[in-house]
């Protein structure tokens, strides 16, 4: 398959440099030695290609697009080993335009000038160009936006591979030019399909036992590449007994699970164990806290979201839950790990079941929009200070009525601006402690209503 490709790109690149370097990243290991199995049975076809039914199926998005012969550019988002690179390339070879492959860890400005200006005299002569460009995520602002012109003018169709959520890795012009289709993780029916392929490469069925093979599935974590090579470690180990679970481990090593904390994981897991807290659901918020520590996120990081959590999600229907929360972050600063790592579970599990309600959280948004809105009224003059004798004169203080010197300890008076009325923006729930402070809330209004 090395070969298929490379001659196809000698015979449409006309840059010996661009040429070299592409060579050097997708064909170096068809010209030294064995190739490595994944590069073997890397598919050459869209039906070769497993997992991703929600793409290649009828009238879905890139069989559509193959079936009408009309391609337009496309975002190729997944994580590693989802098949984004292979089926940028089926389709680049698809599309019978001219080939142009890219990197962003290969190619720089001048190779991206010259690849535009190659293209736009093909598309004088009546010939699109098709650039796939991996990575592409790793090309900055201004590079990006080098693409916009040669897009829009059609001059080049693109076809790119992302790691990195396209949302916050590309320019919003970007974008708005290309469609993203995100790809799935791989799950166990499409690795066990792969795994076959493999065993048909190499001519045989691998030694394991029905446990065993679906381990090993398991421990590829949705990823082909890493299935494969998996099974090139197996075939090296030449065991010739029935190979059990409990082995299995032994002989290879189960991949690290997949966690970049600047990327999409850090964001989705935060999100998760949030959402667990929220549905009052410890055993899951447990399970999302162990994942982000597994994957080695920073437990001040989660601690901070903790604390947020206490005071955005359960306010004052439990006040001791932001202390609490606010402890278990002292005793991990204090312990740190793996020690310190018991108090937020702990308080991930006080979170979990504590009472809920946002009502702090949305008064407190109504009272920035409004100050927002209305940042310019002053005080009523009657709660204001009036330390000299100008402002004695000018009415400041002038009618206060002090609190504590009423029968209930509750005057009634206003304390809004003069040009607003008094509104309501912290509603308790009918539950916790809130369910007591609304109570008091309303004794107060009926007072309020009495004296005025």
């Amino acid at each position: 398959m090395g070969s298929f490709y490379q001659k196809r790109w000698r015979n449409s690149v006309r840059s010996p440099s661009l040429i070299s370097s592409i060579e050097a990243r997708f064909f170096r290991s068809s010209e030294i030695g064995e190739r490595p199995l994944a590069d073997k049975l890397r598919p050459i076809s869209l039906d070769q290609v497993f997992g991703q039914e929600h793409l290649l199926g009828p009238n879905m998005p890139i069989s559509s697009m193959v079936q009408s012969g009309k391609f337009f550019s496309i975002i190729l988002w997944g994580e590693a080993g989802v098949g984004k690179t292979t089926i940028g390339r089926i389709l680049a070879d698809l599309s019978h335009s001219h080939i142009v492959f890219a990197s962003a860890i290969q190619s720089g400005v001048k190779e991206l000038r010259q690849i535009f200006d190659e293209a736009y005299t093909r598309s004088d002569g009546g010939q699109k160009t098709i650039l796939f460009v991996d990575e592409i995520h790793r090309f900055n602002k201004s590079q990006q936006d080098s693409f916009l012109p040669v897009i829009e003018v059609v001059a080049i169709i693109i076809i790119a591979a992302t790691t990195e959520n396209p949302s916050f890795s590309l320019n919003s012009a970007l974008l708005s030019r290309c469609q993203v289709l995100q790809l799935k993780r791989l799950d166990n029916t499409a690795l066990e399909k792969i795994l076959i392929r493999a065993e048909d490469e190499i001519g045989a069925r691998l030694p394991l036992s029905e446990t065993a093979r679906k381990a090993i599935c398991e421990m590829a974590n949705g990823d082909a590449r890493s299935l494969l090579n998996m099974v090139e470690s197996l075939v090296s180990a030449n065991c010739t007994e029935i190979i059990e679970e409990e082995y299995l481990t032994k002989i290879i090593s189960k991949r690290v699970p997949l966690y970049d904390k600047r990327g999409d994981n850090h964001y989705n897991l935060i999100s998760a164990l949030h959402k667990s807290l929220r549905g009052s659901d410890g055993d899951a918020a447990l399970y999302w806290l162990a994942r982000m520590l597994v994957g080695g996120e920073d437990p001040n990081f989660i601690a901070r979201r903790l604390v947020r959590f206490a005071s955005e999600d359960i306010g004052l229907t439990d006040p001791s839950a932001l202390q609490f929360t606010l402890s278990a972050a002292q005793a991990y600063e204090r312990l740190g790990s793996p020690d310190g790592e018991l108090a937020l579970a702990q308080s991930v599990l006080y979170l979990a079941s504590a009472p809920k309600s946002n009502a702090s959280y949305m008064a407190f948004k109504k009272a920035m929009s409004l100050a927002e809105q209305t940042g310019s009224l002053d005080p009523p003059r009657h709660i204001l200070n009036a330390p000299t004798g100008l402002m004695k004169d000018l009415g400041y203080g002038l009618g206060y009525i002090y609190d504590h010197n009423t029968e209930e300890g509750f005057s009634g008076q206003s304390y809004w601006p003069s040009e607003l009325e008094r509104m309501t923006l912290y509603d308790p729930v009918e539950r916790g402690f809130e369910r007591e402070i609304r109570k008091r809330l309303s004794y107060w209004q009926k007072l309020r209503e009495k004296n005025n």
